[in-house]
């Protein structure tokens, strides 16, 4: 999904700020992008399947440690995500939105759509999300998420 966003930005010219020029910036989007696989996504998924799907298909409820375990593995990359990442900029790549910022807040939106609420008790990373839902726009955000984010009541 990042080479298909990577190709779409270039082909179709969209706004600097999505993918800037400035080498700096660009590398600071690439480096996000490609940390978040073994971390942000990859910690991500792995609670979202172990809250919700692996309980959806078999029929039985996880032991409390795996599903503990999940959790703790993100809070760890949730922490170097905000203090790496984040710092005090607006957004991962400075004052304005990037591929990042979309690419971490979708994927952070599988655990809450699991019923774990990493915003909570996190100012930074609730202030940024607000951000970034202000910049895509929070009906097209939320229409995106809309299926996703009834799956816990199957």
């Amino acid at each position: 999904s990042i080479a298909i966003l990577l190709y779409l930005v270039q082909k179709f010219k969209t706004p600097d700020h999505w993918y800037p020029s400035d080498l700096q910036k660009r590398a600071r989007v690439d480096e996000y992008l490609s940390w978040q696989h073994a971390n942000i996504r990859a910690k991500g998924s792995k609670l979202f399947l172990t809250k919700v799907l692996l309980p959806l298909l078999t029929g039985q409820p996880l032991p409390p440690g795996k599903l503990e375990f999940a959790t703790e593995e993100l809070k760890v990359a949730l922490k170097q995500f905000e203090e790496k990442f984040l710092q005090d900029k607006p957004f991962i790549a400075g004052s304005e939105i990037s591929l990042a910022d979309l690419v971490a807040l979708v994927e952070l939106m599988q655990p809450v759509c699991a019923g774990y609420d990493l915003f909570e008790e996190r100012p930074k990373l609730t202030e940024w999300r607000r951000r970034v839902e202000e910049a895509v726009g929070k009906q097209l955000f939320q229409e995106a998420h809309e299926e996703i984010m009834n799956i816990k009541n199957l």
